[in-house]
């Protein structure tokens, strides 16, 4: 049985780290307002370029574009976003698994495929398993800007257009609330569905159609890319929130159960020694 100095230092030990995960709750708390604002800032933007390139695209007869057109899969990409670190709960390994399933039953060979990697975590668990990563970033701030993954978007995208992929997809947690998330895979190109809710504007523009989408197509695909990331990076902040949530309290309920551990341990070594008094007293008489 541990002895009360033992205990005690128990005590001390899981009140320290309820504080620790008090403070970092707290601040994935004020880091998860934000994102949420961030990712519900970027909707009407999506659901303008959306629809412009929608219809534009449908509007316009006999549009060609490689980015539009399905074609044979030999090689496929997966942009995989999960975070730096941990103590996010499962936010990681649902998406990893997600991943790791889809690779499994989509393909037998690692030649046809090749990891995106945002995120150190992810980057670290594909890596260790020996597949292919074609392109990583880590270190994303927490309430990214798009300059932050520019440049990797627009190699994906180019990667698509010069052929190295043919299809490409982006797995990622979806932000439903603070204590929900779920992991989403959505196709990113080829653009074969880019239908909107929305009534189509008819637009007049110059020059063509075709000129217009070699601009807008691009920055449509890459803007899919960043919306995802902002959506991820909100269901981060809450996964942890709520981590760092369940790990304060699971503290508070072990200095509890020390407490009452160490009552009692106090209580029966004072019971010993009154016991031992009485017991030496009654000797001498």
């Amino acid at each position: 049985m541990a002895s009360l100095r033992d205990i005690k230092q128990r005590i001390n030990s899981t009140k320290k780290t309820s504080q620790i995960t008090k403070a970092m709750e707290m601040t994935s708390a004020a880091k998860w307002n934000r994102g949420v604002m961030n990712a519900k800032a970027f909707v009407p933007y999506m659901e303008k370029i959306q629809e412009v390139t929608a219809s534009i695209a449908i509007g316009s007869k006999g549009i060609n574009h490689p980015m539009l057109q399905a074609r044979p899969v030999k090689k496929t990409g997966y942009i995989v976003m999960t975070s730096d670190r941990g103590l996010a709960g499962a936010f990681n390994s649902n998406v990893i698994r997600r991943v790791h399933q889809t690779i499994q039953s989509r393909h037998k060979s690692n030649d046809e495929f090749a990891i995106i990697a945002i995120g150190r975590v992810g980057r670290d668990f594909f890596a260790k398993r020996g597949y292919n990563i074609a392109l990583e970033i880590t270190g994303v701030s927490d309430q990214p800007s798009f300059d932050d993954i520019k440049a990797i978007a627009s190699s994906t995208v180019g990667m698509f257009a010069d052929g190295t992929f043919d299809e490409l997809y982006v797995y990622y947690s979806h932000y439903k609330s603070a204590i929900s998330q779920e992991v989403t895979e959505k196709k990113l190109l080829p653009l074969t569905d880019i239908s909107t809710s929305k009534k189509l504007t008819s637009y007049e523009y110059e020059p063509s159609a075709e000129e217009i989408l070699e601009v807008l197509l691009p920055q449509y695909a890459e803007s899919l890319i960043y919306g995802a990331l902002l959506d991820s990076k909100a269901s981060e902040h809450a996964a942890r929130m709520t981590a760092m949530r369940n790990a304060t309290d699971n503290a508070k309920e072990m200095i509890k159960n020390y407490s009452l551990i160490y009552n009692r341990a106090r209580q029966a070594a004072i019971t010993q020694e009154i016991t031992e008094i009485v017991g030496g007293a009654a000797a001498l008489e």
